[in-house]
């Protein structure tokens, strides 16, 4: 018979805040690139953030009745930006010097697309998924 008590919150093992490098050009005094601080997310959080990102819509030729649609773009912006330690994407400063508001546009405005792309993979990857939301997403479009 086995122990649940493996399965107690004070004995899981916790996950570590990862470093990664999301892009060359944010360079410290030493021209060493700045590595960005990314934690992952719990279920319950995960959660929150995909009804923030999912809408009704009106099935077509069926009155009254609507399903569910989640803007995955949107969904995994805002992931990012809750698994951002560092840098802090809500400091009114940072926003300030790239003329922008809010921690999604300025994450999007701060990296170049590619680099967007990589981070949101890097993202994906330390929250557990095992396959990327984009690859989700093209298969079932097929």
């Amino acid at each position: 018979m086995s122990s649940l008590s493996a399965f107690m919150a004070q004995n899981a093992i916790k996950d570590e805040n990862i470093k990664y490098i999301a892009s060359k050009r944010f360079v410290d005094k030493s021209k060493k690139p700045m590595q960005w601080e990314i934690q992952a997310i719990t279920g319950s959080e995960d959660e929150a953030i995909r009804k923030e990102c999912t809408r009704r819509v009106p099935v077509p030729g069926k009155k009254g009745q609507y399903t569910q649609e989640t803007d995955y773009n949107k969904y995994l912006g805002k992931l990012a930006v809750t698994c951002t330690v560092f840098p802090n994407l809500n400091d009114i400063e940072l926003q300030n010097s790239y003329h922008v508001m809010g921690a999604d546009v300025l994450l999007k405005t701060m990296l170049k697309p590619g680099e967007y792309a990589d981070y949101l993979t890097k993202i994906q990857e330390v929250n557990g998924f095992e396959v990327t939301m984009d690859e989700l997403v093209e298969e079932a479009k097929n």
